[in-house]
């Protein structure tokens, strides 16, 4: 019995901690996505490729494409500054454990298995940069997937600074049916590099 009541005091203690960790993380993040229209633009581009997809014709899909472009300068530069803002934050409120589950000051403890939100970022900054000025020379609907890909896996990299790994990817599928490992396969190869050498730690 004595087992089973510490059992169940270390647990509600783990989690009290976390939540407490991850409401300051969510505060964080959130004081610093105020400042843009990053969600906003990220709406108007997903359902903005949506219609141009279904479009009958290619004169309308070609519009559709062309007022979109300048949604996609909006939001690549709104999230250069972003990440460029949220740099200047200090490494120790940043850092990100790489277990699939939340525990309580891993980043303290055990930085080793942890990698820099800041890094993290700044790589997804550039990959969308990448995207925006097509340098793979890419057709209008590879485009268009190629960024959706980066979108969500940078909306897949905040959920995971808010919460766990386990908790992003389940977000991932439940909103967007889609699993971690498929947004990895699907952005830039500049940015998967980059990402994973970041999370693995290599």
């Amino acid at each position: 019995m004595d087992i089973l009541i510490m059992a169940i005091l270390i647990a509600t203690g783990t989690f009290m901690l976390n939540a407490k960790e991850q409401r300051k993380r969510i505060v964080l993040l959130g004081s610093h996505l105020a400042n843009y229209q990053i969600e906003k633009l990220m709406e108007a581009l997903t359902d903005g490729y949506l219609r141009a997809l279904g479009e009958g014709t290619d004169e309308r899909r070609g519009q559709i494409w062309s007022l979109l472009s300048t949604t996609e300068l909006q939001l690549s530069e709104q999230f250069n500054r972003f990440a460029a803002d949220f740099a200047k934050m200090s490494e120790e409120s940043t850092r990100v454990s790489r277990l699939s589950m939340a525990f309580p000051f891993v980043e303290k403890v055990l930085p080793a298995l942890t990698f820099d939100m800041r890094k993290a970022l700044a790589i997804h900054a550039r990959g969308i940069a990448h995207v925006v000025q097509n340098t793979g020379h890419l057709s209008p609907k590879d485009r268009a997937y190629m960024m959706t890909a980066e979108l969500f896996l940078m909306q897949h990299t905040c959920h995971w600074f808010c919460k766990s790994k386990t908790i992003a990817t389940a977000r991932m599928l439940a909103r967007h049916q889609t699993p971690h490992e498929q947004l990895v396969a699907s952005v830039s190869a500049e940015t998967r590099n980059a990402y994973l050498a970041l999370i693995k730690g290599g």
